[in-house]
């Protein structure tokens, strides 16, 4: 049948031409709304393969898990990234058997995220038969490849009792992450020089990252900002950048910035016997 298009083809000239043409640009529009559609409802907004345009969700939506499955299913063979929301989708669910294969083929094909998600799995148990060992190859092949969950995971899974891993090392994979421009990695390596956890700690250093994450709208990054501004450390004191600061990480759900704006805000504050914050003048 191929064979007689060809033919036929041949034989029509652009005429074929013109009909075809449109059909194969069908096809990449198709091709293209599936993993439009995907990004939208399943995306991961740490996902280092995720555009920059695309803002993706921390947890999919109830209602978009049926969207989510049809669509990245759909766009899951021509695109890793697609295989991963896939397996986060399935995981919304609680289709875990779905969820760890759609994982682990992503992560073959080098989705650092999936190779995270796996390793979350194996590490819990959820799914899998629990398997610190390899959820610790998992987070080491991330952190490696400079995805930040993967350097805390892997730290975390080794104050746990697995393979620990030295503050400095930690610091060093962080710094390569951070460099990347990967939001996460740089507040979690602001944390570290703000606290001196793997080397000299280092305020200046500390404020130039958070500094860096909150530009990237991190939350926590904006409320560390916010309390860096206030009190001058690492830096000259500006109580209005510490309320802007404090006004975007509270914007973002950050409930200890909500409670700092007010503080800044207030010139008295009226508590009620469990301190919490009632009032103010």
């Amino acid at each position: 049948m191929k064979q007689r298009a060809r033919s036929m083809a041949a034989a029509c000239g652009f005429i074929v031409g013109a009909v075809v043409l449109p059909a194969a640009h069908s096809e990449a529009r198709a091709q293209s709304a599936d993993l439009v559609l995907c990004d939208r409802v399943a995306a991961d907004p740490t996902d280092s393969d995720k555009p920059a345009g695309i803002g993706g969700a921390v947890q999919i939506a109830p209602s978009d898990i049926a969207i989510a499955i049809k669509y990245c299913r759909l766009a899951a063979s021509r695109s890793r990234r697609a295989l991963y929301e896939l397996g986060r989708a399935y995981a919304a669910g609680g289709r875990w058997p779905q969820a760890v294969d759609a994982y682990r083929g992503a992560a073959n094909e080098g989705s650092t995220a999936a190779m995270v998600a796996l390793g979350v799995l194996y590490a819990s148990g959820t799914g899998v038969a629990k398997d610190e060992a390899q959820a610790h190859a998992l987070f080491q092949r991330a952190a490696d490849a400079g995805n930040a969950l993967g350097v805390t995971h892997l730290a975390a899974i080794g104050n746990t009792g697995g393979q620990p891993i030295d503050p400095a090392q930690q610091r060093a994979l962080l710094t390569n992450a951070a460099i990347a421009n990967s939001a996460d990695a740089q507040f979690q390596l602001g944390l570290m020089y703000a606290n001196g956890v793997g080397g000299p700690k280092d305020d200046f250093a500390a404020r130039s990252w958070f500094e860096k994450a909150a530009v990237q709208n991190d939350p926590d990054a904006l409320d560390w900002m916010g309390s860096f501004a206030a009190s001058g450390r690492g830096g000259p004191r500006d109580v209005t950048a510490a309320k802007s600061y404090y006004a975007r990480a509270a914007a973002l759900g950050n409930e200890d910035a909500k409670t700092e704006l007010k503080r800044l805000e207030c010139s008295i504050m009226m508590k009620d016997r469990r301190g919490n914050i009632i009032g103010c003048m």
